[in-house]
């Protein structure tokens, strides 16, 4: 039997812990802002220091240009440089863009080199260049070596701040140096890697594996095998990948000669997948990353391609429809029961050509498995097809008392469902196979295929069977 409230040992409750707040209350920001507005400047430093550097990012993203310009300017000071490297790429830009040079400049030189790279990538050249050029000449050298390398690649990604050892040292010898190097060790790191003279990656030993042997013991005879090494012109989606695959917490980059330039930890790569995931949601539908904070005309211009693109497909789908117009004319009930049949393929297809990209981008799919995949998604199509036929048909046959339109709208909704799962798979297989982005031309192909093979093979059938 249940102890009673009585019976329970003190210091316990009933009640669930309170729900933790991933996200900066509304009533916080309003409290800032009018804090600011009063000229409060006591009160607004102080909730300002109390903000994380995610908080205070969500803070400057979610309040008015005007007021967060204010806020910089006012109260900047009060500001952890790492919000700068928190924010959306276009509020950072902006951001930058408004203040002093010296200013960028002394933010950038309290961050790490992989956030540092990260702000001077967003800023216009002029200005990078003149930001590069009052660094020290340590900062300078690095950030201008990270520039060198491909956008999205593992040398922009990487930091350099890391610990590496010589092979020779004993785990005593290496314990006393992290003891005695506190001020110029990584704010965070879980591997030390191995170099010898020429620097030169050797090898790699976890931190909790030095810190559970003897101080005898020698390093060479600590390191783990297969260290995985990343050259610093991987694209950062394939380091994504790798990390998944091989549950890497951080990995040593080397340059095209073996020598060790840097490291990537896992909360880059948690960002790398973050932003890979959300790229290729918003290419599928004709949208930058940045549409949220960009100007209504920059906005409206980026879209405007997609959405020429789009009107180009659904004149050549109403093409089709101009050539069974005597056809519709006569079946009025044709004209209400259109888009039904396109609008399933539509959904289909994009369930289909979700998995497919979705796939690509996981590396899951490969030429072992490509044709089983289409396959499948056709199979699907098939079922799906004819469940909905007898579904459909059997509603049109009652709706308009013409049992024929049943069975066209049927066999339509059959073929266009089959076409969708064909296709959905296909076409981001095919465009992968080509080198070109799936996730970017998919869908404005799919929707093309699918309304034009469901309004002409359900017109068409009504031609040959009704008429």
């Amino acid at each position: 039997m249940p102890p009673t409230d009585a019976e329970k040992p003190s210091g316990t409750s009933n009640s669930l812990p309170e729900e933790i707040n991933t996200h900066l209350p509304d009533e916080d920001i309003r409290e800032i802002l009018d804090a600011a507005k009063l000229q409060d400047s006591d009160t607004v430093y102080a909730a300002l220091k109390e903000l994380s550097p995610a908080d205070a990012a969500e803070l400057l993203s979610k309040i008015k240009e005007d007021d967060r310009q204010e806020l910089l300017s006012m109260y900047g000071e009060a500001l952890n440089p790492q919000i700068f490297a928190e924010l959306d790429q276009e509020l950072s830009r902006s951001a930058l863009a408004a203040m002093p040079t010296a200013s960028v400049v002394e933010i950038i030189s309290r961050l790490e080199s992989d956030d540092a790279l990260l702000l001077v990538e967003t800023l216009k050249p002029d200005v990078q260049k003149e930001v590069i050029n009052r660094l020290s000449t340590k900062d300078r050298l690095a950030l201008e070596e990270g520039l060198s390398f491909p956008e999205d690649s593992a040398g922009r990604l990487m930091r350099r701040e890391l610990v590496s050892i010589p092979e020779f040292w004993t785990v005593g010898k290496t314990i006393d140096y992290l003891r005695t190097s506190t001020k110029t060790l990584p704010e965070d790191f879980f591997d030390l890697f191995i170099i010898n003279p020429s620097h030169h990656l050797t090898g790699a030993i976890p931190l909790s594996r030095l810190i559970r042997s003897g101080r005898d013991e020698k390093i060479q005879n600590l390191q783990i095998e297969g260290t995985n090494s990343i050259p610093a012109e991987m694209d950062q989606e394939e380091v994504a990948h790798m990390f998944r695959r091989d549950n890497i917490v951080s990995a040593p980059v080397i340059d095209n000669d073996g020598r060790l330039i840097g490291m990537i930890t896992i909360d880059d790569i948690v960002d790398v997948i973050d932003e890979e995931a959300q790229e290729d949601l918003l290419r599928m539908v004709g949208v930058d990353h940045g549409d949220l904070y960009r100007a209504v005309i920059a906005t409206a211009n980026t879209r405007f391609k997609w959405l020429f693109v789009n009107l180009l497909t659904a004149i050549l789908a109403s093409i089709v429809i101009s050539f069974f117009g005597a056809t519709i004319e006569q079946i009025v009930a044709l004209a209400v029961l259109m888009p039904i049949v396109a609008s399933m393929g539509g959904n289909a297809g994009t369930q289909a050509l979700t998995v497919a990209v979705r796939a690509i981008a996981t590396h899951e799919i490969s030429e072992t498995n490509t044709w089983r995949v289409i396959w499948k998604e056709t199979l699907v199509g098939l079922l799906n097809g004819i469940l909905f036929a007898v579904l459909t048909g059997f509603i049109a046959a009652l709706w308009f008392q013409l049992p024929m339109l049943g069975i066209v709208i049927a066999l339509a909704m059959t073929i266009n469902l089959i076409v969708a799962g064909l296709f959905g798979a296909g076409i981001p297989l095919f465009l992968h196979r080509i080198g070109s982005d799936p996730a970017v031309s998919s869908t404005v192909l799919l929707t093309t295929i699918t309304d034009v093979v469901g309004f002409l093979s359900f017109l068409g059938l009504a031609t040959l069977l009704m008429v």
